[in-house]
């Protein structure tokens, strides 16, 4: 699959979560761009605002399985991965599969769940994969985790680690509708939500042909210095107790792969890489406490790096 019709798929697709989701193409894009990367989302936003409409709208798209864990305290990681079954009849153990062996998983509310059940999910992420007595299970192609917790309500909450942080490429808000786009929305939900009939408008065939083509776009070493630059500011900056992992390196050269690839492009450039960075980053970075207390945050903190990181030219 060539970057042009990786280009006109993802608008195809875009235009069809647009049916459901009103006025928010940036975070359609961006979400599409992690999947196309074969990574994993967090949302971050209050309720409301279609989180869980934005995942059933990516899975119907591409004509994929899609499984919801609702995430609470009492929450078991065999919920989510499986457990093994003892068999009357047989005399053997067999595995039953949980909702992790699917496409399309949304992990709601995530950081309801102890941490004991929030790391079943870190094999799956990190290698898409789990493993149950012994025996390693692998999961269905493609397969994403798209997970949302609510930044207002703590109580009752369990912070996600930074391991599992680190697996997510992106964090995701998306916001408010404008009043225009709101009213809009009223007019297509009076009746029924569109999420119902909305249809397919690819395959899973045919994402995974994109996901590995994405791959292939290609990448000047100034890109990788460029990239490697921008992460290595973020572990030396004095406000930074901890910078971004090499697996923050990686979501950056992904993401950006796949943002050059939906503009029709086989190649990567500068503003594909700062376009990323804002969703790539800041995530993976726990500030010092004084930081905090002045206000500083890791997205205004990303951003400063993004302004001041000049591109090398190399040799």
């Amino acid at each position: 699959m060539q970057a042009p019709e990786i280009r006109s798929l993802t608008e195809r697709v875009t235009s069809n979560i647009e049916k459901v989701i009103v006025g928010k193409r940036e975070a359609i894009n961006i979400a599409l761009a992690a999947v196309l990367a074969g990574g994993h989302i967090l949302v971050e936003d209050v309720p409301g605002v279609g989180k869980t409409i934005l995942c059933r709208s990516l899975a119907r798209s591409f004509a994929c399985d899609f499984q919801r864990i609702q995430f609470t305290p009492d929450l078991l990681p065999s919920d989510i991965v499986g457990l093994s079954i003892f068999n009357m009849k047989t005399q053997q153990f067999e595995f039953k599969s949980g909702p992790v062996f699917t496409n399309f998983l949304l992990a709601d509310e995530i950081n309801r769940a102890t941490p004991k059940t929030q790391s079943a999910l870190l094999e799956a992420m990190g290698e898409r994969q789990v493993t149950v007595d012994g025996i390693t299970y692998p999961l269905n192609e493609p397969f994403m985790v798209m997970a949302t917790q609510n930044p207002i309500e703590y109580e009752g909450t369990f912070p996600l680690p930074e391991a599992q942080l680190d697996r997510f490429i992106i964090r995701l808000r998306i916001g408010y509708p404008g009043e225009p786009q709101e009213r809009e929305m009223l007019q297509r939900l009076r009746i029924s939500h569109p999420i119902y009939s909305l249809e397919p408008v690819s395959s899973k065939e045919e994402l995974i042909e994109a996901q590995k083509a994405t791959r292939d776009v290609l990448v000047d070493d100034t890109i990788f210095q460029y990239i490697t630059a921008l992460v290595s500011a973020t572990r030396i900056h004095e406000d930074v107790y901890l910078g971004a992992s090499p697996r923050g390196s990686i979501a950056l050269l992904r993401l950006s792969q796949a943002l050059a690839v939906m503009q029709g492009r086989s190649y990567i450039v500068p503003d594909d890489v700062k376009a990323s960075a804002p969703y790539a980053l800041p995530h993976r970075l726990l500030l010092k406490t004084e930081a905090r207390l002045r206000g500083e945050t890791s997205d205004s903190l990303v951003s400063g790096i993004i302004s001041t990181t000049p591109l090398s030219l190399g040799n």
